[in-house]
């Protein structure tokens, strides 16, 4: 039955072309029987006339019990369709995702509960990895739609407990203070470095190849493996004590000036004997760049006739990948391999850690060497692997990028974004900061001001005392009310920033001012009466006094605020 099915569909597609290119007018304005002059190719022509393709459901049995076909079937914690469409597998982890979501709630309000940081440990911890769990799988589904809205619903609530924001926080505005990335793209991000991993083609990696960790299969049996000692020196006293070997290898790994570059010097008891510079591309790390003066350094050892040899480093984090055996990385498994290969032909080697830039003489020339061959960057490079960190990186632009995009086409957010005009610079600061529900209130406009309040009829009138024909907004309050003057004067003194003289609203006159008001923590004392919550509809609610908010503000240090301010506007 089903190579039957398979023979149709090849026949489908060899006679069916057959009968149309016989006519000489379009296909769509014949009719059948000028088509297929032969009834017995209607059978063959119909699939392709109506955009679809029959086959037959085959039929399979296993010791004379029959296996039935079914639309869906749950395989290592995924649901798989027939038709690929992953939908089903999108429903169950957002349904789990919510579920936690539910529970967290209750203990996480706008004005009280679980702080902002314990909320993003739990969603980082425990919700997020219910949703990413084989992303790589069902990754092409986040591209559609309604698999984007499924996740912002997901997310939205999370976002605002978060930022202690109201239910009314549109997602993009949640999700920008609560400094969390949608979870379509990071659905992408784990399925882009799943694929790098695997050493398949992703732009971020522009044809370079990847930094593979060594197979555990090729590891030595525990019982063969040497224990390998590192020695910690810390000062020169340490370091004289620990210099009784034949030769003395220095070793060190730097970067500056975009360039990695790492270097050797060889010691005997007298004065240097060899020194050895390495060269690195700019997309590798310093610690590539230790643990490959390391593998040299070992390599060195095996080729000079001496008994006993001292190596000696600054980076603690190189020499512990190379102790331990459960550390796969190829550079530690080669010093490792040779070090072994050094015991088995009767000589000592030793590793010592020193401390880095305290006068040491052959640290400090190892450093001078390292430096000259990090600025030297014409020369092909000793070792050329791409490491994980780098194209999590490249993937990571790439995601702030589309958030970028997204959030400014976006209808919404639009008082967030004089506080936070470019999603991937507020990405950066905003998880430094604390939120709060005042805070919060002012970066959204949902809060208690008048003019938002109106629309949900908690009060009758959405204009300012002011003046009657002008709403109570916050840009209104923070830039041009007049009650508040004498306060925004205040300020702007105090933060050295001109928010009156700054033109329209509504291009960003907050962009330089927005740190400020994020990281003042003593809001308490603002004297303003909020609305309880948008439920108690039909109550009497006071608007945010922002004279109050201003002088609040103004009292956070003005040296802190000017440098946070004139770093965001550079």
């Amino acid at each position: 039955m089903w190579e039957r099915g398979i023979r149709w569909h090849a026949t489908t597609f060899r006679r069916a072309p057959t009968g149309i290119a016989g006519t000489r007018a379009p296909a769509r304005k014949l009719p059948l029987t000028a088509v297929l002059p032969q009834p017995q190719k209607l059978f063959y022509f119909l699939p392709l006339l109506f955009g679809k393709l029959k086959y037959d459901t085959p039929r399979l049995s296993m010791g004379r019990a029959s296996i039935e076909m079914v639309k869906e079937i749950k395989m290592l914690g995924v649901t798989i369709d027939d038709k690929l469409t992953f939908n089903s597998h999108v429903s169950n982890v957002c349904r789990k995702a919510i579920n936690i979501y539910k529970k967290l709630s209750r203990a996480a309000k706008a004005s009280w509960g679980l702080h902002p940081e314990v909320i993003r440990t739990i969603y980082i911890a425990v919700m997020e990895p219910v949703i990413l769990y084989a992303a790589s799988v069902w990754a092409p589904a986040v591209y559609k739609l309604g698999t984007q809205k499924q996740l912002g619903i997901v997310q939205r609530g999370i976002a605002q407990k978060i930022c202690r924001a109201y239910r009314t926080v549109s997602l993009h505005s949640a999700l920008i203070l609560a400094g969390t990335l949608p979870l379509d793209l990071r659905v992408r991000e784990v399925a882009a470095l799943y694929r790098a991993r695997r050493g398949s083609a992703v732009p971020e990696l522009c044809g370079r190849e990847v930094e593979k960790m060594t197979s555990a299969a090729g590891m030595p049996h525990p019982a063969e493996c040497t224990r390998i000692g590192v020695t910690r020196l810390v000062d020169q006293d340490d370091v004289e004590m620990h210099s009784a070997f034949d030769i003395r290898i220095f070793t060190d790994g730097s970067k500056i000036n975009h360039g990695v570059g790492a270097a050797l010097s060889v010691w005997n008891s007298e004065a240097e004997i060899k020194t050895r510079k390495l060269v690195l591309p700019s997309f590798c790390t310093v610690y590539q760049a230790e643990l490959l003066a390391l593998c040299v350094a070992t390599k060195e050892a095996m080729t000079i006739r001496a008994r006993t040899f001292g190596v000696y480093s600054d980076s603690m984090a190189a020499l512990q990948t190379i102790q331990n055996y459960s550390c796969l990385h190829p550079l530690a498994v080669q010093a490792r391999e040779n070090i072994k290969r050094i015991s088995r032909k009767g000589k000592t080697i030793r590793l010592h850690w020193i401390k880095a830039h305290v006068g040491l003489e052959g640290n400090e020339r190892a450093d001078e060497l390292a430096k000259g061959a990090a600025v030297d960057t014409k020369c092909k490079p000793d070792y050329d692997r791409c490491p994980i960190a780098y194209i999590k990186r490249g993937i990571r632009a790439a995601t702030l990028d589309e958030w970028n995009r997204r959030y400014n086409s976006g209808e919404t957010a639009s008082i967030t974004k004089l506080f936070f005009p470019d999603a991937k610079a507020a990405y950066k600061i905003v998880r430094k900061l604390v939120p709060t529900y005042l805070t919060t209130q002012i970066m959204t406009g949902h809060g208690g001001f008048s003019e938002y309040l109106s629309r949900f009829k908690c009060k009758e009138s959405p204009s300012c005392i002011c003046d009657p024909a002008q709403a109570e907004t916050v840009q209104h309050l923070l830039l041009v009310c007049p009650i508040h003057a004498v306060e925004r004067f205040e300020f702007e003194q105090r933060v050295q920033h001109n928010l009156t003289g700054a033109g329209d609203p509504q291009a960003g006159v907050l962009e330089g001012a927005w740190l400020t008001v994020a990281m003042d923590g003593r809001d308490e004392r603002v004297d303003a009466t909020c609305a309880a919550d948008e439920r108690r509809a039909g109550t009497e609610a006071a608007s945010i006094d922002a004279g109050a908010l201003l002088t609040c503000i103004g009292d956070t240090e003005a040296a802190a605020a000017t440098e946070a301010a004139s770093e965001f506007a550079a």
